[in-house]
């Protein structure tokens, strides 16, 4: 299983089709909030999106759920869940729902985390990065209960020091 993780777009347009065409192969893609599009836009038109507290379109949910293979995945935008501040409440809320795997956005800052079991991805923001430079969005590749995240930058050159791999919780 293959996932496409994109996070605060904030208006792109043609960035966003050209990393839907570079990358595919993924079996899923996932926008994390505040792409400013409306879900039905042909950019949106792959993703599975939820609302950021820039979208404005009330079609888009705030939290879903999505089953990948032997996991499961929370996506989020993250500002309902304090995201700035603390992971707590993500990881609360991960808990709740039976999550393995969370994907959300935000804080601009790009990075993989493994805690308690379960895999914590912000693939950052592909306009508006904070704590680098490079404009972020990142590819999951799960084995199982392995998992790879893997960063790239807007352009789709791999960051190889960002990787992170790792066994999930069941």
């Amino acid at each position: 299983m293959k996932l496409l993780i994109v996070s605060d777009s904030h208006g792109l347009q043609e960035e966003l089709l050209t990393i839907r065409e570079r990358h595919a192969d993924v079996d899923k893609m996932i926008h994390c909030g505040d792409s400013e599009l409306p879900q039905d836009s042909k950019e949106m038109s792959a993703f599975l999106g939820v609302r950021g507290n820039c979208d404005y379109d009330a079609s888009y949910v705030n939290d879903r759920v999505e089953s990948l293979g032997e996991a499961t995945c929370l996506v989020t935008h993250g500002h309902l869940y304090n995201v700035k501040m603390s992971m707590m409440n993500l990881h609360y809320k991960a808990r709740e729902v039976g999550a393995n795997i969370v994907c959300f956005g935000h804080s601009h800052i790009a990075g993989a985390e493994l805690m308690d079991g379960v895999l914590f991805i912000n693939p950052g923001s592909m306009l508006l990065p904070r704590m680098r430079k490079e404009c972020t969005y990142a590819i999951l590749v799960m084995d199982g209960t392995e998992a790879t995240v893997q960063f790239y930058d807007i352009s789709g050159k791999h960051i190889p020091s960002m990787q992170l791999t790792c066994t999930l919780s069941a």
